[in-house]
């Protein structure tokens, strides 16, 4: 099950606030408890064992950390259960995701093993691992209090919201809300509000540019190589726009659906393609997946108050498991270390010297031929549709083909477009704001502001009738 679908909008999600919003407060966690494992189970009901385990580890972990150091004060075995529950989540996380790709390339190179496991990926596994190693270390830390009670802490690593998706949420963000939330009218119509814009992003705009951009580039490399120039180039466009929207739909209906019922989660994505360096774009895509490496892998090894060498060497260490995070592919990899080169350059070399234009045009090619990197596992065909994109082994310049795409497309691709820089969001802050002088204007903002969620499920919805579209398509968490 996934948000983009009428089963979740309509079925799921409406019983879940129904329930939720019927029963006492003190009941209301295990109405998420129950609803979240549910969602979870729905992918495969043998990892929920999984999920459940990986908590409990957690669980166990911080509140020894906690006891140890109330009692004996002795750091070496404090940071024994940081290590103990690091190692083992770290090690599920090796066994499900990447042991399969490490064994099929040591059998390419040494032709052992005979027979390389295929082991599925379950659902959500880099994300609820992430954040149980942020609960324990920012335990070890001091940052929050261990949670003495089990099933709470399962539900915060459960909680179908972000589960599957993200944002990755620090259990320092909601602690005080899993046991204290005040939910106030406009948290309501604020997180539909935001549910609605990200649903809608996914369902309309995302699903629309992966048809044209499935259209342009097509799987195998014979076809890849039947592409023109321009057929390239504006798959790739699409699949720029595409992944953005997706990957920023499903943390805004994220976002909303926590602000629903009361909890906070923080923003992890703005506007990222109006970045003006590759750092700025850094600071701006999947802030929350940033943040964990600057707090938990880049800072403890020395960030950068240490030696050119060691910089770089923390720098490398930090690029290369984002990309591995990705997906056990080494496209992934590459596509971690092709930020990590641009870093580097912008750090010691460009320093800042462009012109704000000429800044922004050299970002968004360093960002497009990095997604270049990101779609295609098979490095043949990473091979042929880099070298057309310099009109290399293309056919030719353009085709009816990519003229027809473009016209049938062409207006989900200047929404598109629209919807990934903050010119809706100003400009209803400026009517918003106008309002306040006009009684006119302030009327039709207001009106325009209640129908504005309605409008957009309403829309999604008939944009998912028959969709068999799958969302999870490029993302491998």
């Amino acid at each position: 099950m996934v948000f983009s679908s009428l089963l979740f909008v309509f079925i799921f999600l409406t019983c879940n606030l129904v329930v939720y919003f019927l029963v006492d407060a003190k009941s209301q966690n295990k109405v998420m408890l129950i609803f979240s494992l549910i969602f979870y189970a729905w992918g495969g009901p043998r990892y929920l064992l999984l999920l459940v385990g990986e908590t409990l580890i957690s669980w166990f972990c911080a509140l020894k950390i906690e006891e140890v150091r109330q009692k004996e004060g002795q750091d070496k075995k404090v940071k024994l259960y940081l290590v103990l529950e690091c190692v083992a989540l770290l090690g599920l996380l090796c066994i499900f995701k990447y042991l399969g790709f490490i064994l099929g390339n040591v059998n390419k190179m040494t032709g052992f093993p005979s027979k390389v496991p295929n082991i599925a990926l379950p659902i959500g596994i880099s994300f609820y691992t992430f954040q149980l190693i942020s609960y324990v270390a920012d335990v070890y830390k001091g940052k929050t209090a261990a949670q003495p009670v089990f099933w709470k802490l399962l539900l915060y690593s459960s909680l179908f919201h972000q589960c599957i998706a993200g944002p990755i949420v620090r259990y320092q963000t909601i602690a005080d809300e899993i046991d204290n939330r005040r939910i106030t009218p406009n948290d309501i119509y604020m997180g539909i509000r935001q549910f609605s814009v990200g649903l809608a992003k996914k369902a309309v705009l995302a699903n629309s540019c992966a048809a044209a951009a499935d259209t342009l580039l097509p799987k195998g490399v014979n076809s890849l190589e039947m592409q023109p120039f321009t057929g390239l180039w504006l798959g790739m466009i699409f699949f720029m726009l595409e992944i953005y929207l997706d990957f920023s739909g499903y943390s805004d209906m994220a976002i909303g659906m926590g602000r629903m019922i009361g909890f906070h989660y923080d923003r992890n994505f703005n506007y990222p393609y109006i970045a003006s360096s590759v750092q700025d774009f850094w600071r701006r895509w999947h802030m929350s997946l940033s943040s964990f490496f600057r707090d938990y892998v880049y800072i403890p090894l020395g960030g950068n108050r240490c030696g050119t060498a060691k910089y770089v060497r923390n720098m490398v260490v930090v690029w290369f498991l984002t990309g591995l995070w990705h997906g056990a592919s080494w496209n992934y990899i590459f596509w971690g270390l092709w930020y990590l080169f641009f870093l580097l350059l912008e750090k010691f070399v460009i320093q800042g010297r462009l012109p704000k234009a000429a800044s922004h045009v050299y970002t968004l090619l360093v960002v497009l031929f990095g997604w270049v990197i990101f779609k295609f596992e098979s490095l043949a065909e990473l091979s042929v549709v880099f070298k057309g994109m310099f009109g290399i082994g293309v056919n030719g310049f353009t085709s009816m083909n990519v003229k027809t795409v473009f016209l049938q497309y062409i207006f989900f691709l200047i929404f598109a477009i629209i919807a990934v820089t903050p010119l809706g969001k100003n400009t209803r802050k400026k009517m918003l704001a106008d309002g306040r002088h006009s009684k006119v204007m302030f009327t039709f903002a207001n009106v325009l502001d209640m129908i504005t969620p309605a409008l957009l499920v309403i829309i999604s919805a008939l944009a998912l009738v028959g969709d068999s579209y799958n969302p999870f398509l490029y993302f491998q968490f």
